[in-house]
C-alpha cells in the first residue's frame, strides 16, 4: 500500500475504509490546521462584498439606461419641433415670396456702402 499523498498543511488522503478497487479516496483534515472556519468567513466576507458591487452596478446600470430613455425621448421630441418650426418657415418663405430675401439683400448692399463710404472719408 502507498504512503498517504499530502495535498496541503493539514490535509491528507487515505484509501477508502471499505476495501475493493475503488478510486474514492477520504480526505482527513488535521485538528492543528483547523482554520478553515476562517478562510471560509473571509471567503463569505468576499462574496458579499462581490455580491453588494454587483447590485450596486445593477442599480447604477438600470439608472444610466432610464435616463438614456429620457435623453432619447427629449430628442426625439426636440427633432419633432425643429421639423414642425422648418416647415413653418418654408410656409412663411413660399407666402411672402421673395421680397424677404431681396430686403436681406439690399440691407447688405447698403452696409457695404456705409462701411466703404466710411472708409473713404477716414482716409483724408
Amino acid at each position: 500500500m502507498a504512503a498517504p499523498y499530502r495535498s496541503r498543511e493539514g490535509l491528507s488522503t487515505r484509501p477508502a475504509a471499505y476495501g475493493g478497487n475503488s478510486d474514492e479516496i477520504q480526505l482527513r483534515i488535521d485538528p492543528m490546521h483547523g482554520d478553515f472556519d476562517d478562510e471560509v468567513t473571509g471567503l463569505r466576507k468576499q462574496v458579499r462584498r462581490l455580491r453588494d458591487v454587483a447590485q450596486e452596478i445593477e442599480t447604477e446600470a438600470k439608472f444610466q439606461n432610464d435616463f438614456l430613455n429620457q435623453l432619447q425621448m427629449t430628442l426625439l421630441k426636440a427633432q419633432a419641433g425643429v421639423k414642425n418650426n422648418m416647415r413653418r418657415l418654408n410656409k412663411s418663405i413660399i407666402r411672402e415670396g421673395s421680397s424677404h430675401i431681396m430686403h436681406v439683400i439690399l440691407f447688405a448692399l447698403l452696409c457695404f456702402f456705409i462701411v466703404y463710404m466710411w472708409s473713404k472719408f477716414s482716409r483724408r
